[in-house]
């Protein structure tokens, strides 16, 4: 079987102190994880990439479990880049998330460029308990300067109570299904993202639809949640768009 296979797993619990302790954080091969300085009662965790990729055939995972009462920011140090390898395979990543009633996830990496030649499958999965509170954030940039991306598939599935709130696919680039960079998706933009909001409170006050700014719009989900969609000419642009819908939301 052609590729490397890497899973990272990360378990957050809360210490009985009002803060958050570690008893796993795994990495594995190229996928690299390091604790950093945390505020509050909040543990904070930078994936960093020790390699290129992923390439043709690799498949790499992700995964973060948050107890009750745990909260959990987890970054990333540099942006991923999707990359043609030897192998003609498609490659994978997958990111599992699970937060118990309580328990509070921040999962903001940095984007992910789709550079020619690849061909890339995202899986991003989350489950959360009642209580649970969730900000996930998704940025794809398809193609580096001046270049053509490669092919870009993202499925992002959260469930709320075991209540799916949210189960969408985007494929992009060559050999996508047409359309894709029609009016009714992309419109020509390179820089598509999303952010995905899950608080108890949203129960009680659903979150309007609206557009924030230029470039996104802010749209309730059925149960605890809203969803941010944004698109944008580059990386810089949709970073801002995404940053000015959370804190249109009032997060922080």
């Amino acid at each position: 079987m052609s590729g490397v296979h890497a899973t990272a797993r990360i378990g957050a619990r809360a210490d009985g102190r009002g803060g958050t302790s570690l008893p796993v954080l795994e990495s594995d091969g190229p996928l690299a994880l390091r604790r950093t300085r945390g505020t509050g009662g909040e543990a904070r965790v930078m994936l960093v990439g020790a390699m290129s990729g992923p390439l043709g055939g690799d498949r790499f995972a992700v995964e973060a479990e948050v107890g009750s009462d745990a909260r959990l920011h987890v970054g990333s140090a540099a942006a991923t880049i999707a990359l043609p390898g030897q192998a003609k395979d498609e490659a994978h990543y997958d990111v599992r998330l699970t937060v118990a009633d309580g328990g509070e996830l921040r999962w903001l990496p940095e984007q992910l460029i789709s550079a020619k030649g690849s061909d890339l499958f995202v899986t991003t999965r989350a489950e959360l308990g009642a209580d649970a509170r969730l900000v996930l954030r998704e940025e794809q940039v398809l193609g580096r300067v001046g270049e053509e991306p490669g092919r870009l598939t993202s499925r992002l599935t959260v469930r709320v109570a075991g209540r799916v709130v949210l189960d969408q696919e985007l494929a992009c680039g060559p050999g996508a299904p047409g359309g894709w960079d029609g009016p009714a998706v992309l419109a020509g933009y390179r820089a598509v993202g999303q952010l995905v909001v899950v608080r108890p409170e949203f129960l009680e006050t659903p979150t309007a639809a609206r557009n924030v700014g230029e470039h996104a719009c802010v749209m309730p989900l059925a149960g605890p949640a809203a969803l941010v969609t944004a698109v944008a000419p580059d990386a810089l642009r949709l970073r801002r768009a995404l940053d000015e819908a959370l804190a249109d939301l009032g997060i922080r």
